[in-house]
């Protein structure tokens, strides 16, 4: 039997004509090798990777961003920092205190919130021992993001010292210079937690506190020779911002007069300290201001306290105290507030304090220096009623 390779296997004998069966191999296409090599890399695959990864990136962005804008609060204010600053207290401090005694007191805020104050009296000039002083000098005290007022004590009454030793130098004057230290909802021995409206409110509620001991200090005395309450309002950090809206916001007590302001180490706005934080323009964080609940906007509250007290023949006078080696704050914040003041017809005087870090201008000789000089100067500018 004889067999042909591609045709089927029947003997040739009988069979009129040849049928021809392709071959299995005949009828299966070719497949191009370079193609099925191509088909292996798929484009989806190798993007996969980098989707995934960036996905996860700007997931984390995103989150960051969200947990920034919700718990503003928590990082702005820090009442908790160090750990123990809830638990100060003012006789741990008061070997510190050059003699000055400070005394707690209590008040409560528009919305009932339990607040602490810092309060001690200095009689100054050399008739200190009068009954009846010629001037009643408030100075209401704001301080920064961070810790309590006790451990601020001794630099605030050193500061005092100073004031007292100079004003011995008086002949015909006496002062009863009264300062009291805010410690905001949240912090130290207050109730609450520290908001921007909130902390309004405590300063509002001190502001009333001073005007009452004012009013119940002297309600035996004449009405026309009653001292004249001055009251000078002093901020640190972000208790720049908080003296500057309680100027700009909150109407003065009819038996209080605003003298001036004090800014240690101020900034002009949280929205401008998120780009000094964050100046990289790729970063999200700088853009999210529209989202902020806290602005403490000293630049803005400038002007408004120029159109505010500009309307008579008085507007207070401003002090700004920087830090020379400010790690926080930079220089041309500072420029630009008393820029700011000079725009706005605000009389302002500016001092650096040459070595200082954000929050150690206090802790330095010349940083109390300057502010017992610029008390003293506002203290002798006043006005005895006659």
């Amino acid at each position: 039997m004889f067999f042909v390779r591609g045709v089927s296997r029947l003997p040739f004998r009988g069979i009129p004509k040849l049928t021809i069966i392709p071959s299995r191999s005949s009828t299966t296409p070719r497949i191009d090798n370079t193609l099925a090599c191509r088909r292996k890399y798929h484009v989806e695959g190798l993007m996969l990777a980098p989707v995934v990864f960036s996905g996860l990136f700007v997931a984390l962005w995103t989150w960051k961003c969200f947990m920034m804008v919700i718990f503003q609060n928590k990082i702005i204010y820090m009442p908790g920092l160090p750990p123990n600053s809830r638990w100060e207290k003012i006789e741990d401090y008061a070997s510190r205190c050059a003699g000055v005694q400070w005394r707690e007191e209590r008040v409560r805020a528009a919305d009932g919130t339990d607040l602490a104050l810092c309060v001690t009296d200095m009689d100054l000039g050399t008739g200190a021992t009068s009954a009846q002083p010629d001037v009643a000098f408030y100075i209401l005290y704001f301080q920064g993001n961070a810790s309590s007022i006790p451990p601020r004590l001794p630099d605030l009454s050193s500061t005092l010292s100073m004031l007292k030793r100079r004003s011995l130098q008086w002949r015909d004057k006496n002062v009863r210079c009264t300062m009291v230290c805010l410690s905001y909802r949240g912090y130290w021995t207050s109730r609450g937690r520290p908001t921007e409206m909130g902390i309004r409110k405590d300063c509002a509620a001190a502001l009333d506190w001073i005007s009452q001991l004012h009013s119940n200090s002297y309600c035996g005395d004449d009405h026309e020779s009653r001292p004249s309450a001055e009251l000078v309002l002093w901020g640190q950090s972000i208790g720049a911002g908080v003296a500057t809206n309680l100027a700009a916001e909150t109407p003065m007590p009819a038996n209080v007069h605003l003298d001036s302001l004090i800014l240690e180490t101020p900034f002009t706005s949280i929205r401008a300290m998120l780009e000094v934080l964050y100046p990289q323009k790729w970063l999200p964080y700088r853009y999210l201001w529209p989202f902020l609940r806290n602005h403490l906007d000293s630049w803005r509250n400038l002007g408004v306290i120029s159109r505010k007290y500009n309307i008579g023949e008085y507007s207070p006078e401003v002090f700004i105290l920087e830090a020379a080696k400010d790690e926080l704050v930079p220089r041309e914040l500072t420029q630009e507030l008393y820029n700011r003041c000079v725009d706005v017809r605000l009389h302002v005087t500016r001092k650096a304090v040459a070595g200082a870090f954000h929050n150690d201008t206090m802790f330095r000789g010349e940083g109390r220096r300057a502010v017992s000089d610029f008390l003293l100067r506002r203290i002798t500018s006043t006005r005895v009623p006659m």
